[in-house]
């Protein structure tokens, strides 16, 4: 299970150390691709082939799930420091710049722009019907 948060740099090659917390669970070789609300998923090999066989199934009339995610992949392998290099779509989709985060969310790992990072929690905790976020984690049970 892929949990956490690392905050580290991108270079001006777009090349990041993928955290040491992370690497086991990627593998050598894994897959970036567009991720929601402007970051990039990240996925090792197995939960790709995984996700993808359930995208390519989706009807027609969902072809643009299928070209947002499927569209945007990238396979990437750790060099000999254990960095990937990120795509220029990629990192333009997710706004990098220097300052990054990477987020470990069950089966895949996000990666965002600091601030764009920060953004998400500022708009989890201020948004309409997060007033009473007690009472709906409790329901939960968490």
């Amino acid at each position: 299970m892929l949990s956490g948060e690392c905050q580290h740099n991108i270079d001006v090659k777009g090349r990041m150390i993928v955290p040491a917390k992370f690497r086991e669970d990627l593998g050598e070789k894994f897959v970036i691709t567009r991720g929601l609300d402007g970051c990039i998923f990240v996925y090792a090999m197995d939960a790709w082939i995984k996700l993808e066989r359930k995208l390519v199934e989706l009807p027609l009339a969902d072809a643009h799930i299928q070209r947002f995610f499927i569209g945007g992949k990238e396979e990437v392998e750790l060099d000999k420091q254990g960095r990937i290099l990120i795509p220029a779509h990629l990192r333009t989709h997710a706004r990098l710049t220097k300052d990054i985060v990477s987020v470990g969310v069950g089966g895949r790992v996000e990666i965002w722009d600091k601030a764009q990072w920060q953004l998400q929690g500022e708009k989890f905790t201020s948004a309409p019907g997060n007033e009473n976020l007690t009472m709906r984690l409790d329901g939960l049970g968490i």
